[in-house]
């Protein structure tokens, strides 16, 4: 039990800290009274190349950077909780991948915040669960769907002055890195219920109940009757 514990309380260290950043970083804007927004990513341009970095560490304002604050304490914790040998890996792979996609394939504007590592996260817990055919961690899959099902609709050019493009190829980048990482990770959850003879006896139906050993006595009471039949008792 104080393991589980101490394993939780561990998996909220690093995505803490990668909201601290990003927090502290939009009140030194606000306190110096600049704008950073300049160092984002601006996709095909040298310059530009840089907010393959900077970009997740920037936001337009504060309510911009309060929508990705909640979903970057939710997923990240629930990745490191339950890929922790390889939830670097996963961060550092959709970090990446969604930058240089948007450097290359995005609009002729800067894009800046974490959204397109947040759909990372998603599409990775997701698509995670179902190329390892785990059901504990199916199970999370569909949680997952259940909580953020609706950004889906973020990756569509609907919404104007939205990086849909980075929510499109972090998406992207969250499957491969799912994918890519299948065998790696957490191992599945084997159930051993006792040596092969045993399981055998075992009634799937779950009714508890066991089939009869040929080997082993039975324990069960048999009566034989004999009698003698009486001639002169009628026929029947």
């Amino acid at each position: 039990m104080r393991n589980t514990q101490s394993k939780l309380l561990f998996s909220f260290v690093y995505p803490t800290l990668f909201v601290i950043i990003l927090w502290g970083i939009k009140l030194f804007e606000v306190l110096e009274n600049i704008n950073l927004s300049w160092y984002g990513l601006y996709p095909r341009t040298i310059y530009g190349s840089l907010g393959i970095l900077t970009a997740p560490l920037l936001h337009a304002d504060f309510p911009h950077l309060i929508s990705n604050t909640l979903p970057l304490l939710v997923l990240g914790p629930i990745i490191f909780f339950f890929y922790r040998s390889i939830a670097f890996n996963v961060f550092f792979w959709v970090y990446l991948m969604t930058g240089i996609w948007v450097w290359a394939a995005g609009r002729n504007s800067y894009h800046i915040g974490a959204s397109g590592i947040i759909y990372g996260f998603i599409t990775f817990l997701f698509f995670s669960g179902i190329f390892r055919k785990d059901t504990r961690l199916l199970a999370l899959s569909l949680f997952v769907t259940f909580l953020y099902g609706g950004a889906v609709w973020g990756i569509l050019p609907f919404q104007k002055g939205v990086s849909w493009e980075s929510h499109l190829l972090g998406s992207l980048a969250g499957l491969l890195t799912a994918y890519n990482f299948r065998k790696e990770g957490p191992p599945p959850r084997i159930y051993d219920l006792g040596d092969d003879l045993e399981n055998e006896k075992i009634d799937v139906r779950g009714d508890q109940s066991f089939l009869p050993d040929e080997d082993e006595p039975s324990n069960e009471t048999v009566v034989n009757y004999t009698y003698v039949k009486n001639n002169n008792s009628p026929n029947l």
